[in-house]
């Protein structure tokens, strides 16, 4: 896992005089960190780690004479004196370039410093990996699109981008394939490792930490794996990553997942938007232990719509059939992701209020064998993704057979995540909305508990990813033998969908198990 480990010797110096650290020779090792490089000293034999910092731009060091090195950490300053010339030099070349920024990739550019730190510090966590782990429906799918699809992967080379804790990783072996590059920025690399050795799959699977724009492979890949997808497919900018990815792609290699799809609805719920615009009236108070708030309740109202909610809702409160945004990972450049533009056109098939937008994503691994799907939608099973909406500070009323027209614009930013501007209008009418909101600071107001469907509304709605067909049949009065009839069917279809997924999942393990003989 390290980038370098050098034998040498450490002083510290004090008024001008050197003085040995340690009276004996140690090990110096150089480990990847997203800033820069990690600096570890260790004893010989690696039992005790005596001393380590991180080094970056704003690093206090420079070189001394041919051989040596000297930083300024924290209340210490140390010489770092290296075995001969070339080592030294190694060791310069690799500091110069950090603290120059020469070797600055694309994605140090587009994202600022902080932004990245914080990032990879939460995905170093293992309760973070745990969280998607325990996703079952994301990581189901991921491992039943790679066993599914087993032309794609026996044998092949695999590049695994941004490999966490390296589950698809380990699924890529499970199928079969003959080499896997697990590529992590994070300090999960380190555990990725453990679990790799721990499997005794390091024939197989080589964990290279760094980011993806910057790392080096000794070949080209016959598949590119990775779960790139934030809340509303786009926020934290990894897809632009796994784009990135493809310069490693063989020209007739395969991406999985291949294509994603962003569905985009108007909705209406009253009881949302009081609760969002209710949170400012703190600010409308004029004597709050004698001070007048008043002067800051609009600023409050505007920074509380500035942000989505991320939780999930009834389909009922969707007001038309959902406009779908398509982007094919194959053909698609980073590039292309920097500002996305989405004209609008919703067929208004209820009357009401509308309070905004939503949005939930798709997305497809086309296999040589077979597609799979795995859905975000309000019809589906939760995952960690739930749904995002995004309210209007000044909701629009609607009339059934209306055309609500406009476009949504996300404009990528440098904290790795977008600005969504959302601009309404009703056809012929004044009525017009607008807001612009910020991806990356959303409200999570998930709880966990039950659904609510909205006023009015009584009969349950069982429906696929593509949800508004089911709104253009709920204005059917029901006949309530048939109502009678299809709920015992379709508790009679769940039953049976569990046995079957139980029975799958038993034929994945003995499948695996036949793969490991």
């Amino acid at each position: 896992m390290a980038l370098k480990v050098w034998i040498v010797e450490v002083f510290s110096v004090e008024d001008n005089l050197m003085v040995p650290k340690y009276n004996r020779k140690v090990k110096l090792r150089a480990e990847y960190d997203p800033q820069g490089i990690n600096l570890k000293l260790l004893e010989m034999d690696e039992s005790n780690q005596l001393l380590e910092f991180p080094v970056d731009a704003d690093t206090d060091c420079c070189k001394v004479g041919t051989t040596s090195y000297l930083f300024a950490i924290e209340n210490d300053t140390i010489l770092i004196k290296f075995s001969n010339r070339d080592e030294a030099r190694y060791f310069t070349i690799a500091i110069t370039k950090i603290k120059s920024g020469k070797d600055a990739s694309i994605f140090s550019v587009r994202t600022e410093d902080s932004s990245a730190a914080q990032y990879f510090q939460f995905y170093g966590y293992l309760s973070q990996q745990q969280n998607m782990l325990q996703d079952f429906v994301r990581t189901y799918t991921y491992q039943r699109a790679i066993l599914c699809n087993l032309e794609d992967f026996k044998d092949k080379v695999v590049l695994d981008v941004g490999a966490g804790s390296g589950i698809l990783s380990f699924f890529a072996a499970q199928a079969g394939a003959k080499r896997i590059y697990a590529v992590e920025a994070s300090t999960m690399a380190h555990y990725a490792q453990k679990l790799v050795e721990a499997n005794n799959l390091t024939s197989s699977i080589k964990v290279i930490p760094g980011k993806i724009e910057e790392v080096e492979l000794p070949e080209k890949v016959d598949v590119i794996i990775s779960e790139p997808m934030g809340y509303m497919l786009y926020n934290e900018r990894m897809l632009e990553s796994y784009l990135n990815a493809k310069r490693w792609l063989a020209p007739t290699g395969k991406m999985y997942p291949s294509r994603g799809d962003l569905h985009i609805v108007p909705f209406t719920d009253d009881a949302l938007y009081m609760e969002q615009y209710s949170k400012a009236n703190f600010w409308f108070q004029t004597c709050f232990h004698g001070v007048n708030l008043s002067a800051l309740q609009n600023c409050a109202v505007k920074e509380y719509f500035r942000q989505p909610i991320v939780d999930t809702f009834d389909i009922r409160i969707c007001m038309s059939k959902s406009i779908r945004h398509v982007v094919d990972f194959l053909e698609t450049d980073e590039t292309d992701l920097h500002t996305i533009d989405i004209p609008l056109e919703f067929h208004i098939l209820e009357s009401g209020t509308c309070h905004g937008l939503a949005f939930w994503f798709d997305v497809a691994f086309g296999g040589s064998q077979q597609t799979i799907w795995l859905s975000t939608a309000p019809t589906e099973p939760l995952t960690h993704w739930y749904q995002v909406r995004c309210l209007l500070e000044q909701p629009l009323l609607l009339k059934q057979g209306q055309v609500l027209t406009g476009r949504v614009v996300l404009l990528a930013n440098k904290r790795q995540s977008y600005d969504v501007t959302i601009e309404l209008t009703v056809e012929g009418t004044t009525q017009t909305s607008q807001n612009t909101l910020d991806l990356k600071n959303p409200y999570f107001r998930y709880t966990g508990a039950p659904v609510q469907p909205p006023p009015g509304k009584r009969i349950s709605l069982c429906c696929s990813a593509g949800c508004p067909s089911a709104l253009d049949k709920r204005r059917a009065p029901p006949d309530k033998r048939g109502v009678v009839r299809r709920r015992a069917a379709f508790a009679s279809e769940k039953r049976a969908s569990v046995r079957r997924r139980m029975l799958h999942s038993l034929d994945c393990q003995e499948h695996v198990c036949w793969l490991r003989q």
